[in-house]
């Protein structure tokens, strides 16, 4: 009894602690939530209403179809539907730098983590080093060599940069020497297959979950890159659709009150243009959800 009467506080003390804990945890998830949630919401709501609307009503109540409507009309019509253009500049811009980022970076991780050569350890610490440094630090001498080639201006002074994501081969790598089986592609070998032919055959395909990972940083990469586009293209009919937001921010009246115009916009168009501009990505996530989380859990277990 009196051991009851020992442990029975105890107990008590430990289940006010367990429900204080859970309760911290519960509030400052309903914190972040809130901090990150608000935001989106309002971004939402603004699309629909008018500028009128947006300035003196409730921010968190919804407009009309009209609104939003009357809003894509004016986003779409600017400068002559430089809108699409942007967009369209974007898809190129990111997916032939993904093309090539692909080609590149997966065959790099494949033969860093499991062909034998002389500097590969180097090849590897130079790829770790190159992870650190920002990418603004190199876009300087990346604009030098382009202008120095007479790149400046086209597609690929944007496409090939961007293509350069040793992030990628550092993940590939990872996923080639912890989770590929050997003996699986030593008895490829031995059966007569050229090292050629154990990448392409045997481990590409074991590998989709890391390609398709690589494959969403690096889009994602691309299409949100804003300052390597701003640098290497001087002429606006070139923009993708992050520098095109600065030339709508230039353009709306409440951020630069000499823009008004025909030609300007207004807040609700510009909160469509934000949300415009990230809905391939979140399309994107949503299509390869599957093969991300598979990919992130790739190289947890050993063989």
């Amino acid at each position: 009894m009196a051991a009851q009467h020992t442990r029975s506080p105890a107990g008590r003390l430990s289940g006010v602690s367990g429900w204080s804990g859970r309760a911290m945890v519960a509030v400052v998830l309903a914190v972040f939530v809130v901090f990150f949630a608000v935001p989106i919401v309002w971004l939402l709501l603004a699309t629909t209403k008018s500028a009128r609307g947006l300035s003196t009503g409730n921010p968190f109540t919804p407009g009309g179809a009209g609104d939003l409507s009357a809003n894509a009309e004016q986003l779409f019509g600017f400068q002559d539907g430089a809108v699409v253009t942007w967009m369209s500049h974007s898809a190129m811009y990111a997916l032939g730098a993904l093309v090539v980022t692909l080609v590149a970076s997966i065959p790099a991780g494949y033969a860093l983590a499991l062909t034998p050569f002389r500097a590969r350890r180097l090849l590897l610490v130079l790829t770790l080093i190159v992870m650190l440094i920002p990418n603004t630090a190199l876009v300087l001498p990346i604009f030098l060599e382009l202008n120095a080639v007479g790149l400046i201006g086209s597609p690929l002074s944007v496409i090939l940069p961007m293509s350069f994501f040793p992030f990628g081969v550092y993940l590939t790598y990872l996923y080639f020497s912890t989770s590929m089986p050997r003996d699986l592609l030593a008895a490829a070998r031995i059966d007569g297959c050229r090292e050629i032919q154990v990448f392409t055959r045997i481990a590409l395909p074991l590998a989709t979950p890391i390609v398709a990972l690589v494959a969403f940083f690096s889009f994602v990469q691309n299409w949100n890159n804003f300052f390597l586009p701003f640098v290497m293209l001087p002429s606006s009919d070139g923009y993708p659709m992050q520098v095109g937001l600065t030339s709508l921010l230039a353009s709306t009246p409440a951020f630069n009150p000499s823009s008004a115009g025909s030609q300007s916009v207004q807040l609700p168009a510009l909160a469509l243009a934000t949300v415009v501009s990230v809905l391939p990505v979140l399309v994107v996530f949503l299509v390869s959800q599957r093969f991300l989380v598979a990919g992130m859990t790739a190289g947890g277990t050993k063989e």
